[in-house]
């Protein structure tokens, strides 16, 4: 993977455009970077072109300028396309990065082949209780790492991953977070419930680990119901199901674009 800085932001990205065919975009989970895709990247190298973006305040996407904020992830990331001649791509996102692929489909929906959304929820149908639970929850993180960011990559993991691999390897990344990032996160509730719910012109493919919360499992059942879309829960995966089990969410995906 190729390493980039977008010009007049503080956002870098990653590119593999070897393959010649096909764009698939990766966004990643909180308090982590484009690394926690790494499996995906080895197994779909050659047989997509391939995009990962560090979202603000995460990765090498530190360097914020005045009035920068996450709410402008979407048209950073079509500059990306722009920049790079990208007409439309695959998009997966993992947790936090669910959020942002919706909002991209939301604003740029003629640029979207396909969402594969793990561990996310339907950011414009979005239920206000459970976004306050959630909310709740996001928040008791976050105290703990103000005070200690090691403090809170021990607890984080736990909650992020299953398997014992896949929380080292998602602590390694989490440690390097920093406290004034978090910051940005504030306003993550502005992209919910902001556009109004409506029929899809791309297929749409939602799925959690069995492991995680029951919520989260929850969530997805109801969400695939109501879009009637593909849905997966992947056997002995958490939360960041892509990390637990690479083979198994590869060859997932890999099927879901084959369908299309």
């Amino acid at each position: 993977m190729k390493e980039f800085q977008l010009e007049n932001s503080p956002i870098a990205y990653y590119i593999d455009d070897s393959a010649n065919k096909d764009w698939v975009v990766f966004i990643h989970a909180a308090f982590v970077d484009h690394r926690m895709f790494q499996k995906q990247f080895e197994y779909f190298a050659g047989k997509f072109n391939l995009l990962a973006v560090d979202l603000l305040g995460h990765g090498k996407s530190i360097h914020a300028q005045k009035g920068d904020s996450i709410e402008k992830m979407s048209d950073w990331i079509d500059q990306i396309f722009q920049k790079h001649n990208i007409k439309a791509a695959h998009f997966v996102g993992v947790s936090l990065g669910a959020v942002f692929i919706q909002n991209f489909a939301n604003k740029y929906e003629s640029k979207v082949l396909s969402l594969a959304c793990f561990g996310g929820y339907d950011i414009n149908d979005f239920d206000i209780k459970k976004q306050k639970g959630n909310s709740k929850e996001q928040m008791k993180m976050m105290f703990k790492g103000i005070f200690s960011i090691k403090w809170f990559a021990k607890a984080n993991k736990k909650i992020s991953a299953y398997t014992s691999n896949a929380q080292e390897e998602f602590y390694k990344m989490n440690i390097e977070f920093n406290k004034k990032s978090f910051m940005y996160l504030a306003k993550l509730q502005n992209l919910v419930n902001k556009f109004p719910k409506k029929e899809k012109s791309y297929k749409l493919l939602v799925g959690c680990g069995e492991h995680d919360i029951p919520m989260e499992i929850e969530i997805v059942n109801e969400w695939a119901k109501k879009d009637n879309c593909e849905k997966v829960i992947l056997q002995g995966a958490g939360h960041c199901a892509n990390m637990d089990k690479p083979k198994e969410f590869n060859e997932c995906l890999e099927n879901f674009w084959s369908k299309l």
